[in-house]
């Protein structure tokens, strides 16, 4: 066993970045609990930065937080009563984990179980070690093979928020799909709506290297939202009819509005992002009554998306080629403001 290794199964602190607001994260020793029955702890390797996080509104809420949840971790320490973990062991790791047995959980339903809500990794993914509660080492922690590499990795838990959405939004062979907003989640929606076999993607944006990047990653059109009308494009490009599925992904009632107006008949609205608390889309009740659109939101991921996710990074799904910034965690503030910016970046990783 190396030094770090008894360093960090012995340590009872650990580097963390802090939120406290938007303009104030801190790199600071936190403390970390002793490691009880059925908990893992591990090194993090690199960890994501989510867009989510730099939704001022929902941090501020939670603030003050050791965010990141899309880590790789490193075994090197094991509670007691768990099995079939070694020290060196690469694992994803989930934020969140159901109980698997409530109502909620066997609707299939897991983000809405008390267990999957209350549940966190200790103290967050931007740290250089952390604890895995044991809630989520028995429902939600995956081995990572050895062929992907860390960065590929990190995608597990963005990309089973992806396969969750597309899932309930249908999407399927032969579907024309618009994506409104193309930043790493956007993309991962092009990447994966053109492996479920969509006949057509249309992407839209307003920024110039997002459109180029969807266009080299499959999407068939890309529109600047800045330069023509989204809803004219798409039927020019659908016979009249616009797309089957439109993904939102800026939380805002001028996108959700713009990708209402860009439905096929029948077609499915998926809203990927929440809007601030506050703010109300005026639902137009009499087109959705006649065109009979679905309207379908997604939030956060459970166990078969995150195995579904991790199955299509293993069989090659390009999402390196997402990752724009790489930093330490003495450059997360940086790779936050990145991501806020929501230009140039698209996927920025922290490698503790």
């Amino acid at each position: 066993m190396g030094v770090e290794s008894l360093r960090s199964i012995a340590a009872t602190t650990t580097r963390a970045i802090v939120y406290h607001t938007s303009d104030d994260l801190r790199l600071e020793e936190v403390r970390l609990p002793a490691l009880r029955p059925g908990e893992l702890l591990v090194r993090i390797r690199a960890c994501g930065l989510c867009p989510g996080e730099a939704m001022d509104w929902y941090m501020a809420r939670k603030a003050p937080l050791v965010p990141g949840h899309e880590p790789v971790g490193e075994v090197v320490g094991t509670g007691e009563g768990v099995a079939g973990y070694a020290s060196g062991d690469r694992i994803f790791v989930h934020h969140h984990a159901p109980c698997l047995v409530c109502r909620h959980c066997r609707r299939g339903d897991y983000v809405h179980c008390e267990t999957f809500r209350r549940t966190k990794l200790i103290p967050g993914g931007l740290s250089e070690f952390a604890i895995v509660p044991a809630e989520v080492v028995r429902a939600d922690v995956l081995r990572i093979p050895p062929g992907l590499s860390d960065e590929a990795a990190t995608f597990v838990e963005p990309l089973a928020c992806v396969v969750k959405a597309a899932h309930r939004a249908g999407i399927g062979p032969g579907d024309r799909i618009l994506v409104i907003g193309l930043g790493v989640m956007g993309m991962l929606h092009v990447l994966l709506a053109r492996r479920l076999g969509a006949e057509l993607i249309i992407g839209a944006d307003r920024v110039s290297s997002r459109l180029s990047r969807s266009a080299q990653l499959g999407a068939d059109l890309v529109v600047d939202v800045t330069r023509e009308s989204l809803p004219d494009a798409v039927r020019a490009r659908t016979d009249g009819a616009g797309a089957d599925v439109v993904v939102v992904g800026p939380g805002t009632v001028e996108a959700i509005q713009l990708g209402f107006d860009c439905v096929a008949p029948g077609g499915t609205l998926s809203l990927f992002t929440p809007t601030p608390p506050d703010v109300v889309w005026p639902f137009p009740v009499h087109d959705a009554y006649f065109r009979e659109i679905t309207v379908v939101p997604s939030y956060s991921a459970g166990p078969p998306e995150t195995k579904d996710a991790l199955q299509w990074l293993a069989a090659g799904l390009p999402v390196e080629a997402l990752v724009t910034h790489r930093y330490s965690l003495d450059g997360a503030a940086e790779g936050y403001r990145l991501v806020r910016e929501a230009t140039e970046a698209l996927k920025v990783v922290v490698r503790p």
